[in-house]
């Protein structure tokens, strides 16, 4: 039964450990320092609403056996309304990634550096972070094999790691049952918690995810009888990666005192009260978030190049190997040498917030065409959901774009 269900799991376990990186971890840490459990309903709405898109994008990109920026490219027919679109997908997803993967390969250095220490190295005036240019190292010898299976295999072990890291964490915590519950289930909003429960579902229901998910299907599927392991996997994979993220939170909410800003910092403060056993399951946990998602950020962009521009060739084709090699590159060089590039970060922001409600807007229109999907298009139960999520996606856009320019 395990080894069958292994046997069927895959891109569903790639988008949990794309939406499990450190801003993921570092959100949730704060979450459950600042507010214990009160904020675990708000992870669970956005775990079934990633969940209710996802396979939207994954049922897609079975049928179609095209990438979601192919299909937007085909589908809207207005020229003016196309290269608009296909502007702030490149802007966001690819623009964005690039600027996002510096702290992708920060998050794994935080978790290395938690166990073995800092690793700086003195050149001229500039320091440089050894430990960057490992981390760089492992996830462009992982992308450049250009083998899926091979791949996907090696994410769904750092997403086991990962799971099992944080779980132990928050079970040496020894949480009240009852107060979990509670907050799963039981609404609140706290003072001050509103910038905090728009990061936690803003972190989870991801754009470039939609992304990653139809084309990532069509590599591993390609019947319509597959749709059903497709949408099992997503469940469950997704599940998966949403228990980590509760667990993140159970861990920090046990952390009574201390300055608190990132999952480092939790580790260290854990030490004391439950061993050192609870910082290392932390550190590898955290490790493996920032080296799963310093992987899925530079592959997600280079399938979105490829559908937007309309470039032929698959793993191992020079132009998509360009987009993905030279996203890793700026990533190790701005986290090998302390740069943020704050600019670039609020503007790849601000299209990512404008760009997720028309997504989620667009994936709604195309589910219901069947001249995509045939008999697959949406049901009225998910076209509901959809449309739910997506006045979601449209609070969650406006807000986020108000906090880059401090209006919020």
């Amino acid at each position: 039964m395990v080894k069958k269900w292994f046997r069927n799991i895959g891109p569903g376990t790639l988008i949990a450990a794309a939406f499990i990186g450190p801003g993921t971890v570092t959100i949730c840490t704060l979450a459950g320092v600042n507010f214990g459990f009160t904020l675990l309903w708000a992870m669970l709405l956005s775990l079934i609403a990633t969940i209710v898109l996802q396979e939207m994008a994954a049922r897609l990109g079975i049928i179609s056996q095209k990438g979601l920026s192919e299909v937007i490219r085909e589908e809207i027919k207005i020229p003016f309304l196309k290269q608009f679109i296909t502007i702030l997908i490149l802007s966001a997803i690819v623009v964005g990634n690039a600027s996002y993967e510096a702290g992708n390969i920060s998050g794994g250095i935080l978790g290395l550096e938690t166990i073995f220490g800092q690793f700086i190295v003195e050149i001229g005036s500039y320091s440089i972070n050894f430990m960057s240019l490992v981390i760089g190292i492992i996830a462009f010898v992982l992308l450049y094999i250009g083998n899926y299976k091979f791949l996907e295999r090696t994410l769904v072990a750092l997403v086991l790691v990962m799971s099992i890291s944080f779980l132990i964490t928050a079970i040496i915590t020894k949480p009240n049952v009852l107060e979990i519950v509670k907050g799963m289930f039981i609404p609140k909003f706290p003072d001050k918690s509103l910038l905090t429960i728009i990061g936690l579902i803003g972190t989870t229901v991801v754009p470039y995810n939609l992304f990653l998910h139809a084309s990532l299907v069509k590599e591993r599927w390609s019947k319509t009888e597959d749709i059903k392991l497709a949408r099992k996997d997503t469940i469950i994979s997704i599940a998966l990666g949403g228990l980590v993220s509760m667990a993140i939170m159970i861990s920090a909410a046990a952390i009574p005192f201390g300055d608190i800003s990132n999952a480092a910092d939790l580790a260290k403060g854990l030490a004391p009260l439950y061993g050192d056993f609870a910082t290392y399951f932390l550190a590898f946990g955290l490790f493996a978030a920032g080296i799963t998602s310093a992987i899925t950020a530079p592959l997600a962009a280079a399938y979105v190049a490829k559908g937007c521009l309309g470039w032929k060739g698959g793993l191992k084709s020079k132009s998509f190997r360009f987009v993905w090699g030279f996203i890793l590159f700026l990533g190790v060089l701005f986290s090998s040498i302390g740069i943020k590039p704050i600019e670039i970060i609020k503007f790849a922001q601000v299209a990512n917030g404008m760009l997720l409600p028309v997504i989620a807007g667009i994936l709604v229109w195309i589910m219901n065409k069947k001249s995509v999907l045939g008999s697959y298009t949406n049901s009225k139960t998910q076209n509901i959901s959809g449309l739910i999520i997506l006045a979601i996606t449209i609070f969650l856009g406006s807000k986020g774009i108000l906090k880059v320019f401090n209006l919020f």
